[in-house]
């Protein structure tokens, strides 16, 4: 199913959305204030050692200590031996190789590990690791094992890294699984560069922001076209594509018009929808979406829908146009935890399996 990204840029913040069919399937938002560290990567110095709780805290530059927990520690140990007390492991003033896992929240630092990951656009480069891991979107065992092979057949003699191989990478050939990873290597190798060359605490590595994001993760083989509304940043986005994947460059376009771009693809009135508790369906049905910190629940009603035959097809019918229009929810409102979803009861086997397949099958 051929889609659309828009990109939507002002000094404040970015926006994407994803459209398959023009309608609204993902909307993403990163705001230039307060746009989050994970994925950072910095050469840290441990300021102090808890082994009561098997932690430690790391200066990693910011205002607020960041938090090392012992099992986030990468250590040479064989799968199945005992990990070391973090005390055996770190000494206050260590300086430390670390990357962010986990964003501050209130008065708690940013969660660490020293397990270093680096996302191409086919493959995740582990350079501590020693195997090779496969999407699990990628489901054909044949097609698996062809991908693997392929991997191993343009990886240098002497590779010690480990890596997983995208579902991007599923129509990729040998060519394009060599450039991503010479670009890993490099990308690394000027990593542990810098962290010799530097002291800490400082910043190494930095991943890419939300407009250039789109072109690594999002972008598919049909994807029809990316508008994007900021001159500047087309400009980047065009340059970045032309240097990393060449094939998607043309596919990049300015939006001129007068009206906003949110606006005349109805982006806009789809965000309204998402912040909404209750979501009506098109049959008369209608969402209730309830979140607290625990979970979210999301309850299925008939509403106005009286439906043409009986009883039993009014509720069927309205349970599976929800599984639909939850599934998109989800993706929207970028939901995750525990998620209750309360349709309506069915007596029907047949009709259940098929809303569940509808859902799976949406989602």
């Amino acid at each position: 199913m051929s889609n659309e990204i828009l990109v939507n840029i002002t000094p404040q913040e970015t926006r994407v959305a994803i459209l398959e069919q023009g309608v609204t399937q993902e909307l993403h938002i990163e705001r230039t204030s307060g746009r989050g560290i994970v994925g950072n990567i910095y050469n840290g110095r441990v300021s102090r050692v808890l082994p009561g709780m098997q932690s430690a805290f790391v200066d990693i530059g910011l205002d607020r200590a960041a938090f090392l927990h012992v099992a986030d520690i990468k250590t040479s140990s064989q799968e199945g031996e005992i990990t070391k007390p973090i005390e055996k492991l770190l000494y206050e003033g260590n300086s430390i190789l670390v990357q962010v896992i986990k964003d501050a929240i209130g008065t708690k630092g940013a969660r660490l590990s020293t397990q270093i990951s680096l996302a191409g656009r086919l493959l995740v480069y582990l350079p501590q690791e020693s195997h090779i891991g496969i999407s699990q979107r990628i489901e054909d065992d044949s097609e698996r094992e062809m991908l693997r092979e392929k991997l191993q057949q343009i990886l240098p003699v002497d590779e010690k890294g480990g890596y997983i191989i995208r579902t991007m990478a599923e129509t990729a050939n040998g060519s394009d699984l060599r450039s991503d990873l010479e670009y890993l290597h490099k990308l690394w190798h000027d990593i542990q560069q810098q962290s010799m060359d530097i002291t800490a605490p400082i910043l190494l590595y930095q991943d890419l922001d939300l407009s250039h994001r789109v072109l690594r993760d999002y972008v598919k083989e049909d994807t029809s076209r990316i508008l994007v509304d900021s001159r500047e940043n087309y400009q980047k986005l065009v340059k970045f594509a032309q240097s990393y994947m060449t094939y998607i460059a043309d596919r990049i376009n300015l939006y001129t018009g007068d009206r906003p771009l949110f606006d005349l693809y109805g982006v806009e009135e789809e965000i309204d929808k998402s912040l909404a508790r209750r979501v009506n369906l098109k049959s008369g049905g209608y969402l209730i979406i309830d979140q607290t910190e625990a979970l979210t629940t999301m309850d299925v009603n008939t509403g106005g829908f009286v439906g043409v035959r009986n009883f039993d097809d009014t509720i069927f019918k309205t349970n599976l146009e929800a599984a639909q229009v939850i599934a998109r929810q989800l993706r929207l409102r970028n939901l995750g935890g525990i998620i209750i979803i309360d349709f309506i009861d069915m007596d029907s086997e047949e009709h259940k399996n098929a809303v569940l397949a509808e859902f799976n099958k949406a989602y």
